[in-house]
């Protein structure tokens, strides 16, 4: 595990340091904002610990340039403001978690060991690829191999639930909740039609299928293997 830890009191700084490596883990060590900025922006660390009262950038400005920079790595803030609002402050600027000095070393590892229990933060994906099938979910178009496929809104809904899992069997039942919202099975042939719609306009013009139907059980969309 690596660590990044921006403490301009340099006591707490080397003792953190001190535990976090006794313990077997890397821990680099910053006092300034700015320098902790340019390092987190650049390294890939698995916890970030923050200090609220820094010179030059304080912390929790910091922790929203670092977030506004796309790194998403779990930050806790450790510092002696620790009024609630404070916490509340620090939570919304994108800390994880929030631990008030005077501390303990061992409440802050653990706290350290659940974030990194955590799975992962997915990211929102905005554009959707299947070979060479591709889903914009901004602009709201569909192409393959470059060419624009023109879809209706339920048949773009419903290429994107399969596209979203891609590879993975999408029953009928699923395909009735995700796409028309239904509940119940309304005894029509709706999800065939739609189905049959769809391939006509993904599939058919082109030289090998992505859209497979798997019998009595769903459908699937996935590159050839």
């Amino acid at each position: 595990m690596k660590l990044l830890v921006i403490e301009d009191d340099a006591r707490t700084s080397d003792y953190l340091v001190k535990g976090f490596t006794e313990a077997g883990h890397v821990c680099d060590a910053v006092a300034q904002g700015l320098d902790a900025l340019t390092l987190a922006a650049h390294e890939p660390y698995d916890v970030l610990i923050i200090d609220r009262m820094l010179p030059g950038l304080d912390g929790l400005s910091l922790l929203k340039a670092i977030r506004a920079a796309g790194v998403k790595s779990p930050a806790i803030f450790l510092t002696a403001i620790g009024g609630v609002d404070d916490r509340v402050e620090g939570l919304e600027a994108g800390a994880d978690d929030y631990l008030v000095k005077p501390f303990a070393f061992s409440e802050l590892m653990a706290r350290v060991n659940a974030l990194l229990r955590r799975p992962p933060v997915q990211e929102h994906k905005t554009v959707l690829r299947t070979a060479d099938l591709e889903l914009d979910l901004i602009k709201r178009t569909a192409t393959r191999s470059g060419q624009r496929i023109d879809l209706q809104p339920r048949e773009f809904t419903l290429l994107e639930v399969l596209m979203r899992n891609e590879g993975r069997v999408v029953t009928r039942t699923m395909l009735l909740e995700r796409v028309w919202d239904f509940h119940f099975d309304p005894k029509t042939s709706v999800v065939e039609t739609h189905i049959s719609r769809l391939r006509a306009k993904i599939d058919k013009p082109f030289d090998v299928p992505l859209l497979q139907t798997i019998r009595n059980i769903g459908y699937s969309i996935h590159a050839p293997r």
